[in-house]
């Protein structure tokens, strides 16, 4: 097997389908820089409401992180019957996760409104976008299923077609229809909706064939639903965290008493979502093939496998680190209105902050491969405690030099967070040893 050609087979339309969603992050932040005549507070409060609906999506993202691994672990060992009871499960506590937010939307957007510190903008922006929500969460079903049946083109096709949607009639209702950054959040909701039936569409013509009649006995039954829930009660626990960190960053940011220092630390995170939107694409190659590996028991390509995404992950890194020395300024300049007043105001004051996110790619190469990888070999318990550890020094870190440094605690106790979770989940695992012996059980 030509492990290399495996990787890039997976990775090359996971970074399509990834690059899609930045690319669609870029294109409402410059809808919210170039509508109005305050960029800084119209890029704020779409900064607040989207960190919301991240808290939500991530924390329901369990759902196909868990997929995954289980369906890949099935594919590995060519029991398609348990592939189609995974797809089964995967869609029916979606579906379940999405209902229940629908019914819980007033107290939780209140909540949330108030605790990110949310204006009147935000709100709307909130209850509008909240329709989009179930749509959303059943796509983490079927990518998480896709990927585990290897898998990344139809995911890569959907997300295509989901971010033009929402890119086109962001601009549309935005600006044509003077609705702002609330035409933003109706544009995702429409573009959710018609990813879940082109889904569909691509599930039944690719798989209609090889799907076996869903067993609901054995969807149902209690080992397998034990299985499936612990590994997410793990990976929501490890997203928890995750979302509480990058919530936190937009929350202390807002908090900060100045509107320029809040878009700044917005327009830096734009650039390293660039970054961590392609590594993932490396991570999950690694998460399909890794569950694959060690459900077909085959120790040798496991390895393999592991040692060329660390490499690939690595050489990523690289290329960002050198993008970003060479041209941070243009790239930032994509966000803002360069005719408004402010605009020169927010790009000076980026650079002084602009190192942490030149270092920031070396920082997170491995913990990036290393969470695919994790995923893939179900080793949720992993996950979970080396981001409990890691998020735990991310606060203890910020507030203690916070009073020192100022915004740069933010940034350094963001950068150290990274380099933990791998850290951690490469020593809890006995240098990966655990998920070798796996393969060889």
């Amino acid at each position: 097997m030509k492990m290399n050609h495996e990787i890039l087979r997976l990775a090359i339309p996971n970074i399509i389908s990834n690059i899609t969603v930045p690319m669609m992050g870029i294109a409402s932040t410059a809808i919210a820089g170039h509508w109005g005549i305050d960029s800084a507070a119209t890029i704020g409060a779409l900064a607040i409401g989207t960190s919301i609906f991240n808290f939500i999506y991530w924390n329901c993202s369990f759902v196909r992180m868990g997929t995954s691994g289980l369906t890949a672990q099935a594919y590995g060992a060519q029991d398609y019957t348990e592939c189609t009871n995974m797809l089964a499960r995967a869609l029916v506590v979606s579906a379940a996760l999405g209902l229940l937010l629908l019914i819980l939307q007033v107290p939780l957007g209140e909540l949330a409104l108030w605790a990110m510190h949310g204006d009147e903008m935000t709100r709307e922006y909130f209850y509008a976008r909240i329709w989009a929500v179930p749509a959303g969460i059943l796509l983490f079903g079927f990518n998480g299923w896709f990927t585990g049946m290897q898998n990344a083109v139809i995911p890569m096709v959907t997300a295509i077609t989901v971010n033009l949607i929402h890119i086109g009639c962001s601009f549309g209702f935005a600006f044509g229809l003077d609705m702002g950054i609330v035409g933003i959040a109706y544009a995702s909701v429409l573009a959710q909706y018609v990813g879940v039936g082109l889904s569909i569409v691509l599930l039944m013509g690719r798989y209609g064939k090889l799907l076996t009649a869903i067993d609901w006995r054995r969807v149902l039954a209690i080992e397998p639903l034990k299985e499936f829930f612990r590994i997410n009660r793990d990976i929501m626990l490890r997203t928890l965290c995750n979302v509480a960190v990058y919530t936190f960053f937009t929350a202390i940011s807002a908090r900060m008493g100045d509107k320029n220092l809040l878009a700044v630390n917005t327009l830096l995170m734009q650039l390293f979502t660039l970054f961590s939107y392609m590594a993932d694409g490396f991570a999950y190659a690694a998460e399909a093939l890794t569950g694959r590996f060690i459900g077909a028991r085959d120790p040798r390509n496991l390895r393999l496998c592991i040692n060329r995404s660390l490499v690939w992950s690595t050489v990523i890194a690289l290329l960002f680190v050198g993008c970003y020395l060479v041209g941070w300024r243009d790239l930032l300049a994509l966000f803002v209105d360069e005719g408004t007043e402010n605009a020169s105001k927010l790009i000076n004051l980026a650079g002084s902050y602009i190192g942490w996110i030149i270092l920031i790619p070396f920082f997170c190469a491995v913990p990036f491969a290393l969470d695919g990888i994790m995923i893939g070999a179900t080793e949720s318990r992993v996950m979970r405690n080396a981001m409990f550890v890691a998020a735990a020094t991310f606060f203890a870190l910020h507030f203690g030099l916070y009073p020192l440094i100022g915004n740069n605690a933010l940034w350094a106790a963001f950068t150290l967070y990274m380099l933990l979770r791998g850290m951690c989940q490469y020593l809890m695992t006995n240098r990966l040893g655990t998920l070798y012996a796996k393969a060889e059980a």
